[in-house]
Order: structure tokens, then C-alpha cells, then sequence
């Protein structure tokens, strides 16, 4: 491996290292303890606790003299966990077919929509993302978009294991800026999009895009870069990379593949892919030529994330049979415009988290017939004002279009932890918002209750739209028990089907509903 720097050591003796932890209470007798310095956290405070533990050595960035183990000094203690990490689970992406995903909005359903045509071409896949880890036919909840370094070379590593030879992942803003997937080996890099998400935590939309776009910037001559030409910040990259590029459109026709006689009347894409510029994937050549694609969800942004995942496998010489028959029954994305409950009123649960995805969320609803809108909206907590504010403002620019005059609101304070509470700054901008633009809100400190309302007041025809991120995850089977209460002859089965392969948002007792 690339070794990381070591600027000095302290006690400095010959050791054997059992394993490797960045989280005090993970240590185990004989284990290697890297101090990590996060945004609230500085592991540095718990080596202590980690020589207790039985940790025999640690990575650190200051010297701590009064601990009696031998200490590492790095510049960057999450470089060296990265490198550490790939180094002792033996480098697992080099074993692999590696496809990295990013962008504001899309990640997880692009990923989704890849693996589900690797998986479908007859592949063993792996997936990483917002909503789950996927090894082989196992699955667990994902805790972060990209796990940390060390956890990720184990998820790989156990993905080696499986004989998976493709894996999807998605690569947050975060984990590229924190050095998480430095050690990752990628075949495949895709670029979608990006608007303003992140901002408090990068500090600019400059620092945002920097740290997004190294995805492609820092990839190596043997992997292919995929970019979006109708995003003007994917478009800039492709001379920024070592990468061979391969570039599509929804509107731009100067790419090598062009979405053509694009039809949304429906709501679901219906389109002809035409390859424009012949390109080359291996031994597999790809000469000018169209075939016909129709979605089975819906929306504008849809379109662009299956033709992100189209090019991505070609690349991976899937065929377009496959291609066509994955995407024309692909079901989505749990949490991302998904439709829970279609009768008398329409319920759909959606990942409601930053302008961009609000805005494509809102047109989409724009496409569909329905009566009246009621909008139960979770506040984005721990995400800064400034996301707040911005998504409270693209809510208020589609609230008059969409015949909104009152929105549902509701802080989840029992449906978060911690690092996702709403704060007092958080929710007044977006008070401020709603109230100089003359919209009424009924606030609710719990999402059982903002959910209620809703169901009070729908009639039919109407359509709830269950809006957030992690204050809604619990949305979906909240709003089905509470209709299985009010409407107790409906088929149970059918009530909760929608939420038989949930990952996140469920709980234990409705995991035994749907297995008993």
C-alpha cells in the first residue's frame, strides 16, 4: 500500500496489531487505535479509554506523553485510517468491478438502477448507499451515505468473500472530503448533477463542488468517467480527468448518447436512446444506434439518473435487452417518490432533502391529476440554516402552482436522534419563510401528529406528500396504521405490502406484522 507519513513516534516498539479501531468502545485486546478528529467528536480525547480497552498502539495527530503506548504521528489521522484500512482488509475494490455514484440528487436510485441491471445481466452484486449495504442476497441499514474508511474496506472485503464481482456505491460530498473512499479503486465514476446541499458543512458552494467533483478529478487512466452535459458543473470536468469520458444528454446533443423524443405525458418516461459517438468499454465496441427505453417511475429526474445508469452498464457490457426489460419494471427506490397507498387519496413517501431534489419533486406532482395537496413536511435538522432556508424557498415558489396554502410541519423530536434535531435557528428560517410568503403552518412537535392531521383532513382525491429526510423515515408506516384504524375492513396484507422489503424507517413490531 501507499504507506501514509509518519511524522514522528512516541514509545516507539515492535508490536503485533490484532485489528484496528477509530471508536473507543470497538477496541479489543491488541488492536490499533486511530485518533479521529470529527466535526463534534476528537477521538484524541478517548485514548485513554482505548489503552483500557487493551489497545496497544495508536495513530495520532498530537503526541498524548502521559499514555505508555506507542503513538503514531500523522498529518491526517483519516488519510492513515484509509490507507490503514485497505492495507489490513488487503485491498479489496482492486478484487472488484468498482462504480462510484455521486451527486446532489439521484445517488440512490442510480445505484439501485445499476445493480438492478448488473444483477439482472446475471451478475453477484454489492451496493452501498443511503439506504442499505447490500452483500451478495444479504442486506443491513446504512448509518452513513458512505460508510468510514475502515468500515468500508470490511464491507468490501466481505463482498470479496461472497465472489461478488460488482459493486455499486454511492459517494457523498462528505466522504470524499474526509478521505473515506481514498483508497478505493474505481472502474467506473459517474457525475450527475449539483445544487446547494452541504453548504454549512463544506462552508461554500465552491468547497461543495470541489470536494464532489474529485470523484472525477482524482480517478485514474484505466477508469471511465461518466458526465451529464445538461449540468454545467458535471460539463466542466471533462477535461479535468485522467479518466476516459464518456458524456450523455437529456437536452444537449453533442454528447456520445442522447436521450431523443423524450415523452413525459404521463408522468413516466418514455424514450429513445440514440448513441451519437461511438465509444469503446474494453473489447466491446459501441457503434452509432438507438433503442427504446419506458419508465416505470416518474418523473423529469427519472430520465436522468436511468440515463446515467444506462451508460454505466454498457460500460459493464450489459445488453440493451436487459437494460430495456430492468428499467420498464424497476419499481424504485424506497423513500424516493415512492407511492404507499393509492385508493381514495394517494399517500407518497419521499426523501424531500435539499433544493435541487425538492424542485424536481414538486414538477413531478405538477405532471399529476389530484384534487387538493397536503404537504406533512420534517424539518431538515443539524443541516445549518441555509439548506433550510433554501428548501423553505423552493417549497413557497411551487406552493401557488400546486394550490398550497397550508403546509404540515413537524420537528419528528421522537423520530431522530441526536445529530438530526431540529434546531431553534432551523426552524425560525423556516417560519420566516412560510410567513412572508402568507403560508399557514400547523407546527407539531412529533410526526405521529403532523401525520394525523394530514389523514384528518384528506378527502378523496387528494394527495399527501410525506416530505423529509430522516425526521420521515418513519412516515410511511406511521400514516398505514393510522389508515389501518380508520379503515379496519381493508385488507391488512395489502395496506402494509408497500413496506415488505423496507430497509430504514421500520420498526420491529411492524417487521413481525409482515413476516407473521
Amino acid at each position: 500500500m501507499k504507506s501514509t507519513k509518519v511524522i514522528g513516534a512516541i514509545n516507539n516498539q515492535d508490536i503485533n496489531v490484532e485489528g484496528i479501531a477509530y471508536h473507543s468502545k470497538k477496541v479489543q485486546e491488541g488492536y490499533l487505535f486511530v485518533c479521529i478528529r470529527g466535526y463534534k467528536v476528537d477521538g484524541h480525547m478517548y485514548l485513554s479509554q482505548a489503552v483500557e480497552k487493551g489497545a496497544v498502539a495508536a495513530i495520532v495527530e498530537e503526541f498524548n506523553k502521559e499514555i505508555a503506548i506507542p503513538q503514531y504521528l500523522v498529518e491526517n489521522s483519516r488519510v492513515a485510517l484509509a490507507q490503514l484500512g485497505a492495507a489490513y482488509y488487503n485491498s479489496p475494490s482492486k478484487k472488484m468491478n468498482m462504480i462510484g455514484i455521486t451527486a446532489t440528487n439521484g445517488k440512490t436510485t442510480t445505484s439501485y438502477m445499476v445493480n438492478s441491471m448488473l444483477e439482472n445481466h446475471g451478475l453477484r452484486t454489492g451496493l452501498i448507499g443511503t439506504v442499505t449495504i447490500k452483500i451478495d442476497d444479504s442486506s443491513i441499514p446504512s448509518e452513513l451515505t458512505t460508510p468510514e474508511s475502515l468500515d468500508l474496506q470490511y464491507y468490501l472485503s466481505k463482498m470479496v468473500e461472497k465472489e461478488v464481482t460488482h459493486c455499486t456505491m454511492e459517494v457523498s460530498s462528505s466522504a470524499l472530503e474526509l478521505h473515506r473512499v481514498k483508497e478505493v479503486d474505481y472502474d467506473i465514476v459517474t457525475f450527475n448533477n449539483i445544487s446547494r446541499d452541504h453548504i454549512d458543512a463544506h462552508g461554500t458552494f465552491e468547497k461543495y463542488f470541489e470536494a464532489k467533483s474529485s470523484l472525477i478529478t482524482n480517478a485514474s487512466e484505466k477508469s471511465y468517467a461518466v458526465l451529464n452535459l445538461d449540468d454545467i458543473y458535471s460539463a466542466s470536468l471533462v477535461d479535468k480527468t485522467k479518466s476516459t469520458v464518456i458524456t450523455f444528454g437529456v437536452k444537449s446533443t453533442e454528447g456520445h448518447i442522447y436521450c431523443k423524443n423524450l415523452d413525459l405525458s404521463t408522468g413516466r418516461g418514455r424514450y429513445t436512446v440514440e448513441i451519437l459517438k461511438g465509444f469503446k468499454a474494453g473489447d466491446k465496441e459501441f457503434k452509432p444506434g438507438e433503442f427504446d427505453v419506458e419508465l416505470s417511475v416518474p418523473g423529469l429526474h427519472s430520465v436522468y439518473n436511468s440515463m446515467a445508469a444506462i451508460t454505466v452498464a454498457l460500460l459493464s457490457g450489459v445488453s440493451t435487452e436487459t437494460i430495456q426489460h430492468t428499467l420498464k419494471n424497476f419499481a424504485g427506490v424506497e423513500r424516493r417518490f415512492e407511492f404507499i397507498f393509492e385508493d381514495d387519496i394517494k399517500i407518497i413517501d419521499d426523501h424531500f432533502a435539499n433544493p435541487g431534489n425538492i424542485n424536481v419533486t414538486l414538477q413531478t406532482l405538477d405532471y399529476m391529476d389530484f384534487k387538493l395537496l397536503h404537504l406533512v413536511y420534517a424539518i431538515r435538522g443539524e443541516r445549518g440554516t441555509t439548506v433550510n432556508r433554501e428548501n423553505s424557498e423552493v417549497i413557497v415558489n411551487w406552493a401557488e402552482k400546486l394550490g398550497m396554502k397550508e403546509i404540515i410541519a413537524t420537528k419528528s423530536i421522537s423520530h431522530v436522534t441526536a445529530k438530526d434535531m431540529v434546531t431553534p435557528e432551523e426552524l425560525q428560517v423556516f417560519l420566516e419563510v412560510m410567513n412572508n410568503a402568507g403560508i399557514k403552518v400547523h407546527l407539531y412537535d412529533e410526526l405521529t401528529d403532523a401525520i394525523a392531521h394530514s389523514l384528518a383532513v384528506a378527502q378523496e382525491g387528494d394527495l399527501i406528500l410525506l416530505a423529509g429526510c430522516q425526521g420521515m423515515d418513519y412516515g410511511a408506516e406511521i400514516a398505514l396504521r393510522q389508515l389501518h384504524q380508520k379503515m379496519l375492513e381493508y385488507p391488512k396484507e395489502k395496506l402494509f405490502f408497500p413496506l415488505r422489503n423496507r430497509v430504514a424507517g421500520i420498526t420491529e413490531e411492524m417487521m413481525t406484522d409482515l413476516t407473521s
